[in-house]
C-alpha cells in the first residue's frame, strides 16, 4: 500500500484512474498507513501485565500467587523442551504437589490386603466414595476370601449393586477369592505375575495392593493419571501400559507410589477432565497446559472439590492426618 501512495502523489501526465490510486489521491490519506502503529503496540503489551495483577490482587493464597507467577510468562517456549528438562520439570511437580498432599493415601477403605483388593476391584466405572460405602455391607456377610468363595452369586450382586456393572463384579470377586482359595491358601500374594492371574484383576489393580498393602513401589495408571501426565506433556502415550513405562523412566522407584496417590488427588481435586481449576492450582508454573481451564481465581476456587473446596473426602474412614471431613455412610440422610 505504501509503494502505491508514493506513486499516486508524483504528477502524470494521464488523467485515467488506475487500481489502488484514488485511495491516496490526498496528503492526508498518504499519511494515515503510519498511524495504526501506536494503537497496535499499546493494545499487546498490557495483557501479561494485566493478567498477572488481576491474579495476585483477588487472592493471597499459594495457588493463586503460582497463577499470577505464570501469567507472567510466554505460554509456549521458542524451542521444544529438552528430555533433561523435562526430567527436571516433572520431579520439581513430584516435590511441589508432594508439599501440597503431604496426607496424599489411597481413598478406599481397608483393613487388609483382601479388602483393599475387593475394593479395587469394585472401583472400576465408579467413584472411590461409592465404594467405601457399599464394602462395609459386603465385608460384613463375607470377610475372607472363603466365605466370598462360597457365597450366593445372588445375594453378592445385591450387596454391590451401588457400584454399578454388579453381574460383572460379583462374577470377579467371586472367582478372585477362588483362585485365592484354591491357589494362595486363601491370601492375597504380594507379586505382580501372582496378582495379574486373579480375575479381574490387571496391572493396576496389582499396583495399588502392592503398593499400598505390601509396600511394594508401582505406578497406578488411572484415567486421573493418564490425564494429568499427559497434559504436562510427560508422554504422549494413550495406553496404560506404555505410559507406566515411560513415566517409570523419568521418576525413582522409590516415589512411584506415592507419585501416583498425589496426581490422583490433584486431578480429583483441581485438575479436572472437563474444566481444570487452573486459577486455583499450585503448580501452574509448571504446566504447559495452563489455560486450559477457568483462570479467575474467584471461579476456579468453586470448581474445587473434596477437602479442597470444604467438602467431605471419600473415605468413611480416612487416615488420622486427613484434613477434611469423612464421607458420610451410603444411608446417610
Amino acid at each position: 500500500m505504501a509503494e502505491s501512495n508514493d506513486r499516486t502523489v508524483k504528477p502524470k501526465k494521464s488523467t485515467k484512474a488506475r487500481p489502488g490510486a484514488t485511495a491516496a489521491a490526498t496528503p492526508t490519506e498518504a499519511a494515515e498507513p503510519a498511524a495504526p502503529a501506536k494503537p497496535v503496540t499499546r493494545a499487546k503489551a498490557p495483557k501479561p501485565a494485566t493478567r498477572a495483577k488481576t491474579a495476585a490482587s483477588d487472592s493471597a493464597t499459594p495457588a493463586t500467587v503460582a497463577a499470577s507467577a505464570n501469567a507472567a510468562k510466554p505460554a509456549k517456549s521458542a524451542k521444544p523442551e529438552s528430555r533433561l528438562a523435562m526430567v527436571r520439570r516433572a520431579r520439581r511437580i513430584n516435590r511441589e504437589l508432594a508439599e501440597v498432599y503431604s496426607y496424599a493415601h489411597p481413598e478406599l477403605d481397608f483393613r487388609n490386603p483382601f479388602e483393599l483388593l475387593i475394593a479395587t476391584v469394585l472401583s472400576a466405572q465408579t467413584t472411590d466414595l461409592r465404594v467405601n460405602q457399599t464394602t462395609p455391607g459386603l465385608f460384613a456377610a463375607y470377610p475372607t476370601a472363603e466365605d466370598l468363595a462360597a457365597a450366593d452369586p445372588e445375594k453378592v450382586e445385591e450387596l454391590i449393586r451401588p457400584t454399578g456393572f454388579f453381574r460383572a463384579k460379583t462374577k470377579s470377586i467371586i472367582g478372585l477369592s477362588a483362585a485365592l482359595r484354591d491357589n494362595f491358601g486363601g491370601q492375597v500374594p504380594g507379586r505382580l505375575d501372582d496378582l495379574v492371574t486373579l480375575p479381574g484383576v490387571g496391572r493396576k489393580t496389582a499396583f495399588v495392593v502392592l503398593g499400598n498393602a505390601f509396600g511394594v513401589p508401582g505406578i497406578t495408571v488411572d484415567t486421573h493419571f493418564m490425564r494429568l501426565v499427559r497434559r504436562w506433556k510427560l508422554t504422549e502415550q494413550d495406553d496404560p501400559v506404555k505410559i507406566e513405562a515411560e513415566i517409570a523412566e523419568i521418576f525413582p522407584k522409590s516415589e512411584w507410589t506415592m507419585l501416583s496417590h498425589r496426581v490422583i488427588f490433584h486431578g480429583r481435586r483441581i485438575c479436572h477432565a472437563r474444566k481444570p481449576a487452573c486459577g486455583a492450582c499450585p503448580i501452574t508454573h509448571l504446566c504447559p497446559a495452563y489455560g486450559e481451564g477457568e483462570t479467575d481465581p474467584e471461579k476456579a476456587k468453586k470448581l474445587l472439590k473434596y477437602e479442597m473446596g470444604g467438602f467431605p473426602g471419600q473415605r468413611l474412614n480416612p487416615p488420622a492426618d486427613y484434613p477434611g471431613r469423612p464421607a458420610p455412610p451410603l444411608d446417610a440422610s
